[in-house]
């Protein structure tokens, strides 16, 4: 009896689990059908965590969108080559992967293989960091300076670290949660509604007086005034990704519609034009 076409299964299941590179088996339903070790290694969750919800559960949310019009050309049978997307780990760190991905019509099946390419996305993105700071002169450096780490959470999710983005230096844990919320929530609405304290007090579960008290003994500023903060918080986000070349995306993922405005006030604050940094 002839073993070799068991031996080459053997061979191609070994050569499958020991693969440093991301391998992954997906439906057109959107689950993994089936992954290898280095998926569950590299993004932190369990193979059953992984199995058992959608495949783009644990996308970064920016990259949703993009990576299911990728999806969509896949389903309809086109191959995918050189694709970029972020992943949450579970640790809260952000993963980006290199993906070429082909489908099988027949079976209604994805073979994939990802790239961990983390490192060289936070080489590049420190580089830039850079080269914006090395564009300020010494008085946009001196307002620049209590906000520089805004632009460092481009690669991570710990965007919501409210306590350097002035006020207090030290939040409490409980008081964090709070804000980290609050963060959430005028996030949600840039670039759907404007930004209101009603929505946001609505939102948070008390009314819009015991949300300006709460701002101003955490934070020492108006709701106003965070606001603001996060949202150009946001904008220096998008500046360290890259991924915006001009002023009007800049303006949009902040929440503004005004181009003109966002411009002056990204300048009366940090005393940039934020063209040149573009």
């Amino acid at each position: 009896m002839n073993n070799k076409p068991q031996a080459i299964q053997f061979d191609l299941e070994y050569f499958f689990d020991l693969s440093p590179d991301l391998l992954c088996i997906a439906g057109f339903d959107g689950y993994f059908k089936k992954i290898n070790p280095a998926v569950s290694k590299t993004l932190g969750y369990s193979l059953e965590e992984l199995l058992n919800a959608p495949s783009d559960t644990y996308l970064y949310p920016e990259d949703r969108e993009l990576t299911a019009l990728k999806f969509e050309m896949l389903r309809k049978g086109e191959t995918v080559f050189q694709f970029e997307n972020r992943y949450v780990a579970k640790d809260g760190s952000i993963v980006w992967l290199f993906w070429t991905a082909v489908p099988i019509e027949r079976d209604q099946l994805i073979f994939a293989i990802a790239k961990d390419i983390t490192h060289r996305k936070l080489n590049e993105h420190q580089g830039h960091v850079s080269a914006i700071i090395a564009k300020l002169n010494t008085e946009q450096m001196q307002r620049f300076s209590a906000d520089i780490d805004i632009i460092r959470p481009a690669l991570t999710t710990d965007s919501s670290n409210l306590k350097w983005m002035g006020g207090n230096t030290m939040v409490s844990p409980k008081d964090q949660i709070w804000l980290n919320k609050f963060e959430e929530m005028v996030r949600h609405y840039a670039g759907k509604l404007e930004v209101n304290l009603r929505s946001l007090s609505e939102d948070m579960a008390i009314s819009e007086r015991q949300l300006f008290r709460q701002v101003k003994r955490i934070m020492g500023m108006t709701p106003n005034q965070l606001v603001q903060t996060i949202r150009l918080h946001m904008a220096w986000e998008a500046i360290a990704s890259r991924k915006y070349t001009n002023l009007n995306d800049i303006a949009g993922v902040a929440g503004y519609t005004s181009k003109a405005h966002f411009k002056k006030l990204f300048n009366k604050v940090y005393g940039i034009d934020v063209s040149e940094l573009l």
